[in-house]
């Protein structure tokens, strides 16, 4: 017995029985194991269609404050997230120099005020030897054309000196508003010259419980906004909060960028907290589309195909079954325009509605089933026709897929005996 054992032969004939039985035992329990799917009843619900884009939360009103005039900065009064009232001083410039030209042209008006005087009694004066018949009439006419250039001269300086008052009265800015300091762009010591044009010192907010969203939608979803409709965003900083708005403005003025067309729609934000502060990123989602009470399936479902779908296909001599004829009609939908298996134009279809196929369970096989598909939230899609009804047990995917041969191999994978 021990020399039958040891003989290459009963080696091989024992081997060869070794292996058929583990691929007998492969087959029984794996192969031929009957798949099983996840399955899921269709129902009736509600679902909005919502249209999504990105955007920064500015104020309404955000005023610059410049100054009209160059020179230092003497004094500041303020600093950031300092709240202001209108009047209020900001900052001082250092007003030597416009102290000096405002005292210069009250000097002037001094001179042209001399001037004047001196003018008016030689008018006098030429009036009364013109009377006498001392000096001729141009000589009058050239002393009451001096006292006039003299009045004028007066105004002038006077003029002059408004214009130094109200550029000295400029070296001490004031806020325009009331409202907080959300930026300031100067220090003490720092010279601001407004030669050429006004430098910001200070931004301004008005109001920091009315706020505003400034957000980009793409030309495919602008369509569907409309002034007024409700908004719903977040924000990075309380990702746990679902804050709400209102569509205030949909500006006319589109934006290009590498062919990309995009429309800023401008969203009104109640921050009574004052917790969304100015420059935060915000992800804005609109309700474009709502159904009430519409056949809904699951996206899991659309998305199923069968591991064996091309091997379900008939052959070309054979008549092709009735969800292979939805499969006809769906062709014809998408290239006639109308309803499935109306090749001539037929009734015209909602603008919303696409075809698509779900699977159901029929004694024990998968059976395809054509529908006409609505809107969708992304996670479930409304039914607008075919042959689903509420109740019916649809295909969203395989239970075991793990256990399953890899359909990109080819071949099953290893498992321990």
């Amino acid at each position: 017995m021990k020399n039958l054992f040891r003989s290459p032969l009963a080696l091989i004939v024992l081997s060869v029985a070794a292996i058929g039985v583990c691929i007998a035992v492969y087959w029984q329990f794996y192969m031929t194991a009957p798949l099983q799917y996840r399955l899921q009843a269709v129902e009736n619900g509600d679902i909005s269609q919502t249209v999504s884009a990105n955007g920064t939360i500015n104020p309404v009103t955000l005023v610059n404050v410049g100054t009209q005039v160059s020179g230092t900065v003497k004094k500041l009064y303020v600093d950031f997230n300092s709240k202001v009232q209108k009047g209020q001083i900001l900052l001082e410039l250092d007003d030597a120099l416009l102290s000096a030209q405002q005292k210069q042209s009250m000097a002037n008006v001094q001179n042209a005020e001399a001037s004047l005087e001196l003018a008016t009694a030689n008018e006098a004066r030429m009036r009364n030897l013109f009377a006498q018949e001392y000096v001729s009439k141009q000589e009058l006419e050239s002393a009451v054309q001096a006292k006039k250039s003299a009045e004028a001269q007066l105004k002038l300086a006077q003029a002059t000196v408004e214009r130094d008052r109200a550029n000295l009265a400029y070296s001490v800015i004031r806020s325009p508003v009331s409202g907080v300091v959300v930026d300031r762009s100067v220090d003490v010591g720092q010279t601001v010259a407004a030669s050429l044009q006004t430098p910001t010192l200070f931004k301004i907010a008005q109001d920091l419980s009315k706020m505003q969203i400034d957000s980009n939608f793409a030309e495919a979803d602008i369509g569907g906004i409309r002034v007024g409709q409700a908004v719903r965003f977040t924000v990075d900083a309380f990702a746990e909060r679902r804050f709400r708005g209102e569509v205030k403005l949909i500006r006319l003025n589109p934006t290009t960028v590498s062919n990309v067309v995009t429309y800023d729609v401008v969203i009104n934000v109640d921050n009574p907290e004052q917790i969304l502060l100015p420059g935060m990123t915000t992800y804005v989602n609109i309700a474009v589309t709502e159904r009430k009470d519409v056949l809904l399936v699951p996206n899991a479902a659309l998305r199923f195909k069968p591991a064996n779908a091309e091997m379900q296909k008939p052959p070309a001599n054979q008549s092709p079954a009735p969800s292979q004829k939805n499969d006809a009609q769906k062709n014809d939908f998408q290239k006639s325009g109308g309803r499935p298996g109306d090749t001539s134009g037929g009734a015209k279809p909602k603008r919303d509605a696409f075809s698509g196929k779900v699977y159901v369970l029929e004694k024990g096989a998968l059976k395809p089933v054509s529908v006409l598909l609505g809107v969708t939230d992304n996670r479930n899609t409304e039914i607008t026709g075919g042959e689903l009804k509420a109740g019916d047990q649809i295909v969203i995917g395989e239970a075991q897929a793990a256990d399953k041969p890899s359909a990109s191999s080819g071949r099953p994978p290893m498992r321990m005996f």
